[in-house]
């Protein structure tokens, strides 16, 4: 339908074209943003724009969303929460949905069912891996691609870390007809079975044009899920034993999604059912093959159109059917939780890459993948991000829930630990054959070590700040004094090389640009913590340490590293102190320092930026919790390009001068290849089945041994080739002698 008179004309940078619905909670619009990509903006009614628990709501509404990355997923691509009248919106996806494929064609066949089934299988796993259960799958909630289905509609849904919430907001908590017994008796305590109760639901709709349990009233549609057996007249015989175990009343009783995609995998071809009206149980007659409205407000199937001449704008309505479903299943924002692991599989997506340069690698390399989890006593070191440094033959790791480990980079074999707590600090760095990593205990304080590369034989410790981090230079290691009133670097020996005072007042953390020793200083508050700037750069004189202040960078500056031998920094388009969940910080330019005269060169960005930023080859990424990165010149501050990928959590990049590609890994060891010229995905790969319980709370990171990619998500390190990215890695045992299911790495 048309824009109507009161409608906006933008909404958060994106063009409304068309109004696509509206529901209990909102107004879902077509936009299409500047580079003409459409997408679906939900705009909050503006009397809820008022009430903060539905903000907080709506907030979690995001969140959920936001969790889930995944190819039968329609992904958030951008929201503001905190506007004045809230939006979210979310990726367009070609297709009818589901209702409205049955009603207007009738069942599906065997194939089609295998394809529609294996597709919400795909999309539940990537759903539940991050915690979340969606608790409103239904068919208008469910877009029939062309490559697939896709699983929209988050507004229900909750995650574990959303458990103080409450569960009622005057409406039914989803749609009597495809909701579980245990959802309909306990909303708070659902689990990972009760959308595998709903995808059973969804099945028999599919094959037979009705659900198992309808009425005209809901009320009684939920005493059947509860108490009757489902109506499974009409299902094809190959599908009813699927359809029982799924629809089973105890969540035990239920397959898992690994046994389930074994199922539906094994779903032999056969034709559909015959389009009929079947009686239903407590009804006051026949239900009809399409549904009425949602619990939300808004139709889910669109009324059958009476034969003859199609009326006025009917061709072009249907040009934007496409995006209805995703639109208005948007609307319900009520919600449930649960936190659970999974262990479903995860089949390839990898797309191949085409005349690729073959790889150079480590001599014996084989993809592989390695548990680094191990059972550890004592506090954990945990003040930088995890992650591994390398040599040409082995990997030296650190992370949560594992200690310091030197793993084989052609094998993935675990040569040796080191340390008795878990370090979520990567080491320091390693050359001619000495690991620098760190120690710390409760009693002593924080040591930076020195560790023979082959034995890990400590050669030497030396105590530093307990606030500071150590960093390599080409002279030595440098690091801030336990007093932090001083800067010391040591020589391979342990001696110290020289020492330079910190600025008084201030707290000085070192670091390294272009191979030369920095330190950048903040001011102390009255308790003697450091605050968020103004920040003092000092270059240290690699020869003797003299220290050269070289100027002074705006509250809430961020360092990004080195260009033209310059200190690239990136400045906040506002510094105000901002505590609330889910801010993001824009960005607006970057400040370039001369190390030799202090100047500075401010370079205004051609778009506000948000996320992550990390400087490579003179182009900054942006890399956005939603998936999004963008490419900017570090010269000019233009936006070179922006890639919506629809996976979240993404890692720092790093970046192959031989594929002109950037590589990321994500919290669950989904790997994928950026184009550094255009953004363009060059390949994929699948999460892994399992990264170590509580490991996708880990920052992941990836890098380059030679030109094998290696990856580190939860407890688990892994790697692939750049240009055979599907070959499957080596299982290889963990610390506890347990063989590591190679998964679907590749």
């Amino acid at each position: 339908m048309s824009l109507s008179t009161g409608d906006p004309d933008f909404i958060g940078g994106y063009t409304l074209v068309d109004r696509l619905g509206a529901g209990g909670m909102g107004v879902v619009y077509l936009g299409r943003s500047a580079s003409g990509r459409h997408v679906a903006v939900k705009l909050v009614h503006q009397q809820y724009a008022q009430d903060e628990e539905f903000r907080t709501r709506f907030r979690q509404e995001v969140a959920a969303a936001r969790k889930v990355s995944g190819a039968f997923t329609a992904p958030v691509v951008d929201a503001d929460p905190d506007a004045e009248r809230p939006w979210m919106a979310t990726l367009y996806v070609p297709g009818p949905t589901l209702s409205e494929v049955v009603r207007k064609q009738g069942p599906l066949d065997g194939r089609s069912l295998r394809t529609l089934g294996l597709g919400l299988v795909e999309a539940l796993r990537d759903i539940h891996q991050v915690g979340v259960v969606h608790r409103d799958l239904k068919p208008s909630n469910i877009l029939m691609a062309d490559d697939g289905p896709r699983v929209i509609d988050f507004g229900i849904s909750r995650a574990a870390d959303n458990q103080t919430l409450t569960v009622t907001i005057g409406r039914v908590l989803g749609t009597p007809p495809f909701m579980s017994p245990e959802q309909l008796r306990s909303p708070r305590g659902v689990t990972a079975a009760s959308d595998v109760f709903s995808l059973g639901s969804l099945l028999v709709f599919a094959a037979t044009g009705a659900a198992p349990f309808e009425s005209d009233s809901p009320y009684v549609s939920g005493y059947q899920v509860m108490y009757e057996q489902p109506t499974l007249a009409g299902v094809p015989a190959p599908l009813t034993a699927i359809a029982e175990r799924c629809l089973a009343k105890e969540p035990t009783e239920r397959p898992d999604l690994a046994e389930l995609h074994r199922m539906l995998d094994a779903l032999p071809d056969f034709a559909a059912a015959a389009p009929s009206t079947i009686e239903r149980p407590n009804a006051q007659g026949p239900v009809p093959t399409h549904l009425g409205a949602s619990a939300a407000g808004a139709p889910e199937a669109l009324p059958p159109q009476p034969p003859g001449k199609p009326a006025a704008g009917q061709r072009r309505r249907r040009l934007i059917l496409t995006a209805v479903g995703a639109a208005l299943a948007l609307a319900g924002l009520t919600v449930a939780a649960v936190m659970f692991a999974t262990d479903s599989p995860s089949p390839d997506t990898t797309r191949p890459t085409a005349s690729a340069p073959s790889a150079a690698l480590p001599k014996g390399w084989q993809p592989w993948r390695t548990s680094l989890s191990v059972t550890t006593s004592g506090p954990q070191l945990g003040y930088q991000k995890s992650g591994c440094v390398s040599d040409a033959t082995t990997l030296y790791c650190g992370g949560t829930g594992f200690t310091v480990a030197a793993v084989d980079a052609a094998t993935g074999r675990v040569r040796w630990r080191y340390g008795d707590s878990p370090q979520q600090a990567r080491p320091i760095g390693v050359r001619d054959g000495v690991v620098y990593a760190y120690r710390e205990t409760a009693e002593q304080g924080r040591y930076v070590v020195a560790l023979d590369a082959d034995t890990k034989e400590q050669r030497w410790e030396q105590r530093m700040s307990g606030a500071g981090s150590a960093v390599l230079f080409p002279g030595g290691v440098l690091t801030l004094a336990d007093g932090e009133q001083e800067f010391i670097a040591y020589g391979t020996s342990g001696r110290p090389l020289w020492r330079s005072p910190a600025l008084a007042g201030k707290f000085c953390n070192p670091t390294v640009l272009g191979g030369v020793p920095y330190a950048l200083c903040s001011p102390m508050d009255s308790s003697g913590l450091a605050k968020e700037g103004p920040y003092t750069l000092l270059r240290l004189d690699p020869a003797d340490g003299t220290p050269h202040e070289l100027a002074t960078l705006p509250k809430k500056s961020l360092l990004l590293g080195a260009f033209h031998d310059q200190a690239v920094f990136l400045v906040p388009q506002t510094a105000k102190d901002v505590y609330d969940e889910g801010y993001v910080r824009p960005y607006n330019a970057l400040i370039r320092v001369d190390p030799r005269t202090g100047e500075t060169e401010r370079t205004a960005l051609s778009h506000t930026m948000y996320g992550s930023a990390t400087v490579l080859n003179g182009v900054v990424y942006f890399i956005q919790d939603n998936g999004t990165v963008s490419a900017v010149s570090a010269d000019t501050g233009r936006r070179l390009w922006r890639r919506s990928t629809d996976v979240e959590s993404l890692s720092a990049p790093v970046r192959s001068k031989k594929y002109g590609q950037l590589y990321f890994s994500n919290r669950f060891g989904r790997l994928l290849a950026l184009d550094t010229r255009t953004g363009a995905e060059a390949w994929r790969v699948t999460a892994l089945n399992d990264v170590g319980v509580g490991g996708v709370a880990v920052p992941p990171s990836v890098m380059l041994v030679k030109d094998q990619i290696v990856a580190t998500a939860g407890y688990t390190a892994f790697s692939v080739r750049p240009d055979r990215p599907s070959a499957l890695p080596s299982a290889r045992p963990s610390a506890s002698g347990q063989v590591t299911s190679p998964g679907a790495t590749g």
